[in-house]
């Protein structure tokens, strides 16, 4: 199996403080991917790197034999963990907006998923709840049609109810050459749809593989090697 990114000897540095240390992965395509760690570990981080918003200290990344630039963004669609679009916009607009921008956007598979969520096209965003705007924002950037999607906590401020739509959402809407990276610390609600697993903390990889392999070798669930791994 081929793989789509791959980080080697990673390390990025703020005031002398290692957010990433040496951090080395194969990811392959066709996977959903568990990025997984408590607040600080430096899951935002490596997500930023990965979409060129952030520069290494050292090391380097390739998505699909590209340096992270210009041309990975053809291909990259990126959740942040935080909203950046425009409050006084329609949902329709943003739409325009994204079509125009990105080749791969499917306006079509955006609607019907809208319909789905029952969210109205020509309601502005600042009328709207914070769970409903993550969901927009979430539709948009599945709605293309990429090879590597970074989520940034996709499920955070989002009601328990609307959850397994947005994992079915995640699960439909890649295919078997693109891979999904999911940052969360809700990783009992996410578990299931995981294929492989990152733990990182302060900055290193502690564990990474497939998580039903994991899920044998340790003799329980991913969450609960999560909270035996980063117990307070």
């Amino acid at each position: 199996m081929s793989n789509l990114i791959e980080i080697k000897n990673l390390f990025k540095e703020y005031n002398e403080i290692l957010a990433l240390n040496n951090v080395t992965l194969s990811i392959p395509k066709g996977k959903i991917v568990g990025l997984l760690g408590p607040n600080g570990s430096g899951k935002t981080t490596l997500i930023k790197l990965m979409n060129k918003l952030l520069v290494p200290s050292g090391g380097e990344i390739t998505i699909d034999g590209m340096s992270p630039g210009i041309e990975t963004k053809e291909i990259v669609s990126y959740l942040p963990d935080k909203s950046y679009l425009n409050e006084w916009m329609r949902v329709d607009e943003l739409m325009d907006f994204f079509e125009d921008f990105y080749k791969d956007f499917n306006k079509k598979k955006a609607y019907k998923m809208l319909e789905s969520l029952k969210i109205n096209p020509t309601d502005k965003l600042k009328t709207m709840s914070k769970g409903t705007k993550e969901k927009v924002q979430l539709i948009l950037v599945m709605s293309r049609e990429a090879r590597v999607y970074l989520l940034d906590e996709p499920i955070g401020g989002v009601d328990p109810a609307s959850r397994d739509y947005i994992l079915n959402t995640i699960i439909n809407n890649y295919s078997e050459d693109s891979t999904v990276i999911i940052s969360t610390h809700l990783i009992s609600d996410i578990e299931k749809v995981l294929d492989e697993v990152i733990f990182l903390k302060n900055g290193q990889v502690v564990l990474n593989g497939d998580a039903d392999e994991i899920r044998e070798e340790k003799g329980m669930s991913i969450d609960n090697l999560f909270r035996e791994e980063f117990r307070c």
